[in-house]
């Protein structure tokens, strides 16, 4: 399995970005891989307002790295990829709907209104015990 193949079929991610005043910040997502692009959307899931640090943070600097992880008791088993890449915001996202309500339920239940984000990914990193 290619480091995208096992990244793409990952449930979630971590987003790490980079506020204006330089401090990282991460955040856990759901997400959908389309070819090198990832894509995210701010959903209806509550949150205390719809103007996220992440997209602050993004609109100020857009390199972004993804984190997708597995950890298990066995320690052979073992494994992480990243994604480094330049993200945009956008209002919509067609392809972004469409790939995230094949991959979850959730969203085809109660689509996400967005915005979307979307990542072009400039380079994979993996790492695994086996």
């Amino acid at each position: 399995m290619t480091p995208a193949e096992r990244f793409g079929s990952a449930p979630v991610a971590r987003l790490a970005t980079v506020g204006a005043d330089g401090a990282p910040h991460l955040v856990p997502i759901v997400f959908a891989l389309v070819g090198e692009t990832i894509h995210s959307a701010v959903d209806a899931k509550p949150k205390r307002h719809r103007g996220l640090q992440r997209l602050a943070n993004i609109a100020a600097e857009p390199r972004v790295s993804v984190l997708v992880d597995h950890y298990a008791d066995d320690w052979t088993a073992l494994w992480w990829v990243r994604a480094d890449g330049i993200a945009v915001v956008r209002e919509s996202s067609a392809a972004g709907l469409e790939a995230l309500t094949a991959k979850y339920a959730q969203y085809r239940e109660t689509p996400p209104p967005g915005p979307f984000v979307e990542i072009s990914v400039r380079r994979w990193t993996a790492w695994g015990v086996s």
